[in-house]
């Protein structure tokens, strides 16, 4: 299959201004790292947030270079006392937070036969118990009235806010090997389903995407061309999605122009079968 070519970038359109944000996972050239500086694009004030404190400072300064508003904090998501320092900082730093985007994760490949406890613990740990406790921390921030803007906190006294979750259709579809990865996500799914039914009272909104095949160029470098070659030709565009185009999605669900949207898992996808 002859690849289509990515179509080209989209510039803002101030969706999200006036907004303070949190992305984790962000450090970068992947889907944390588009959406950091999307978001900036469309107006916000961004906390960017990774488990790598170099890399993370390295891209803050390359944002902060281009654009106003940005910072940084290093999180590991699997501590709970970092998680809410994180939200803590967000809402210290702005008076207020209004959206979260979930994105850290961690895959692997391991045959379930083969798979030891520590493989996958370490994945669940990073990619659905993450999730949960900066899901948690969030909606604490958006109860307790660190958060602000979009017409759903301004309805009978409400607060509002945006969670935005990472998933994958992994979660839908089986694959070899992935068997820690795929049972991670298809839990963030339904944690999404859940926090959204019950945060729907306080007026927050709680959707996830989920990617099929996302590319950055350092994640080329070190996937085989066969395999590349062979994921790729699954997709009905014969190409992999740029972090941006998963980026404009998460755009789409922190805006006004979702508010009646929550609980959904939008698949951001190409695949044919």
């Amino acid at each position: 299959m002859t690849g289509v070519e990515s179509p080209e970038y989209v510039p803002g359109h101030g969706l999200l201004k006036g907004r303070t944000a949190v992305v984790t996972a962000a450090a970068g050239a992947g889907i944390g790292g588009a959406t950091a500086r999307r978001f900036l694009e469309e107006g916000a004030r961004v906390l960017i947030s990774d488990a790598h404190a170099r890399r993370l400072k390295e891209y803050e300064a390359e944002l902060a270079g281009e654009f106003e508003g940005v910072s940084a904090l290093a999180c590991d998501v699997t501590d709970e006392a970092q998680v809410q320092a994180l939200f803590d900082a967000a809402v210290r730093q702005h008076g207020r937070l209004d959206i979260v985007v979930n994105n850290a994760g961690l895959g692997g490949t391991s045959a379930l036969v083969d798979m030891s406890d520590e493989q996958w613990s370490k994945v669940l740990d990073v990619t659905l118990n993450g999730t949960f406790r900066c899901t948690r921390a969030a909606l604490r921030a958006f109860r307790e009235g660190g958060q602000g803007g979009g017409p759903e906190g301004r309805h009978e006294g409400r607060r509002g806010g945006v969670i935005v979750n990472n998933a994958s259709v992994v979660g839908w579809r089986a694959q070899a090997g992935q068997a820690h990865y795929a049972a991670a996500k298809a839990g963030v799914m339904a944690l999404t389903r859940c926090a959204a039914i019950e945060a729907a009272g306080f007026g927050v909104r709680v959707n996830a995407v989920s990617p099929s095949l996302a590319m950055h160029p350092h994640l080329v470098k070190v996937t085989s061309p066969e395999l590349l070659e062979e994921l790729t030709e699954r997709e009905a565009f014969g190409r992999y999605a740029e972090p941006w185009e998963v980026a404009n999605v998460i755009v789409f669900l922190a805006s006004d122009y979702s508010s009646y949207m929550t609980g959904e898992a939008v698949s951001v996808s190409s695949q044919h079968a």
